[in-house]
């Protein structure tokens, strides 16, 4: 059995270790959709020699039902606003290189994929500028279901032939919500850290149901901990909902260039909560409606 690897939880209880849920698999396709989004990645690369940079970044963005457009553009310009924040810009620049290189996603159900900017370096005010402007341009949208095994899968294709060769490589992957189609999250989140890929999350707690009537999963900062993130110096960070999510990911951010991990802190009421299983997702849309399997 693979030894685990050491996690830290920027949020309540610290250091965890946990195993994988059980529950039968949804019976849906999505490998396929990974051969296919990785070849658009791989469309948008750059054929010459690979380029050395200190990071290679995915910025993976749940944009699935339980979202609304006014949620997803307050992600997408949490996003803008931290690519063109001066600290990340110095936090880039005080790398051994100088530089990363970053793509975005956005994603939803298995079947939904979509690679919003494709990778580019970041080194100084003009390029980090220019990724910021290319992702404001792109029109917002959202659609169905929550895969966060098949946007795993297919952000660590995205890293084959995309024209860098990074110290280290990261899938940096926020939600509202556990994963409920394709695989189970903790085979995807493994089969990324076989590639020594890190997994880092952002867990954007909502109280409320989804638009659709979807409730809310209670304790999604432990559900990303034990069954999300990955890899040496993992983490979570929390945004306590969507208003936050400018000041957490400008955290996050800053916290992966400078390939940091947060100290063990407190960031929701210290207090014992169950931990949910990591087939939370897949349990909790079967309880939810009678048709699951249908699905």
């Amino acid at each position: 059995m693979r030894r685990r690897v050491s996690r830290r939880h920027f949020g309540p209880d610290g250091p965890r270790a946990a195993g994988p849920g059980r529950g039968r698999r949804p019976r849906l396709p999505g490998r396929a959709v990974v051969a296919l989004c990785a070849g658009l990645w791989l469309a948008a690369g750059d054929a010459a020699a690979e380029r050395a940079v200190d990071l290679e970044l995915v910025l993976a963005v749940d944009v699935s039902g339980s979202i609304d457009i006014e949620e997803a553009r307050l992600q997408r310009q949490g996003y803008v606003q931290a690519l063109r924040h001066p600290a990340v810009l110095d936090a880039i620049q005080h790398g051994r290189l100088g530089r990363i290189a970053v793509t975005y996603m956005e994603w939803a159900g298995a079947h939904f994929q979509r690679n919003v900017v494709g990778w580019r370096e970041i080194s100084d005010a003009p390029s980090a500028a220019a990724f910021a402007e290319a992702l404001e341009r792109q029109a917002v949208t959202t659609e169905l279901w929550t895969s966060i095994s098949t946007a795993i899968d297919v952000a660590a294709a995205s890293f084959e032939d995309n024209g860098f060769r990074g110290r280290r490589r990261v899938i940096d992957v926020s939600g509202d919500g556990p994963n409920n189609r394709g695989d189970f999250v903790v085979e995807a989140r493994d089969r990324a850290l076989a590639e020594d890929i890190v997994i880092n999350g952002l867990a954007i707690i909502n109280g409320r149901p989804g638009r659709y009537g979807y409730p809310p999963l209670p304790d999604l900062d432990l559900y990303y901990e034990d069954c999300v993130i990955g890899g040496q110096g993992a983490f979570v960070v929390v945004a306590e909902g969507f208003g936050d999510f400018g000041r957490a990911i400008l955290r996050k951010m800053l916290l992966e260039i400078a390939g940091r991990t947060p100290p063990a802190r407190l960031l929701r009421p210290a207090r014992e909560r169950p931990r949910p299983p990591c087939n939370a997702g897949e349990l909790q849309l079967r309880n939810w409606s009678p048709d699951y399997d249908e699905y």
